[in-house]
């Protein structure tokens, strides 16, 4: 069985503080996802993976939906000729109110 090809996962410097409103006992099931799910096949659609309409939070065009309650939300883009993913924003959903860095954004 031929081994899959891995992506290569980047961080825009401004996830950084949009983990910082984001509890600290979250952080290491928000690591642990992103990599199960998007180190090999980020744009295979899933229930919680979808393609974003545009406009987009950070101009995204896919979105991760995960955690207790589907809270978190990862938006990212991908390059499938370099195989890299690129972490854009991360956020929190609650209820119909999405906070990204403690800003609010229209879902």
């Amino acid at each position: 069985m031929p081994r899959r090809r891995r992506f290569a996962i980047t961080f825009a410097p401004e996830t950084l503080t949009h983990l910082d409103v984001i509890e600290r006992k979250h952080h290491r099931l928000i690591r642990q996802t992103i990599e199960e799910q998007l180190r090999f096949s980020p744009g295979h659609a899933t229930r919680n993976r979808k393609t974003m309409e545009q406009p987009a939070p950070f101009g995204a065009t896919w979105e991760l939906r995960f955690g207790p309650g589907n809270r978190f939300r990862v938006f990212y883009e991908f390059e499938l000729s370099t195989r890299i993913v690129n972490v854009l924003a991360i956020g929190i959903k609650e209820r119909s109110r999405l906070r990204i860095g403690g800003e609010e954004f229209e879902p």
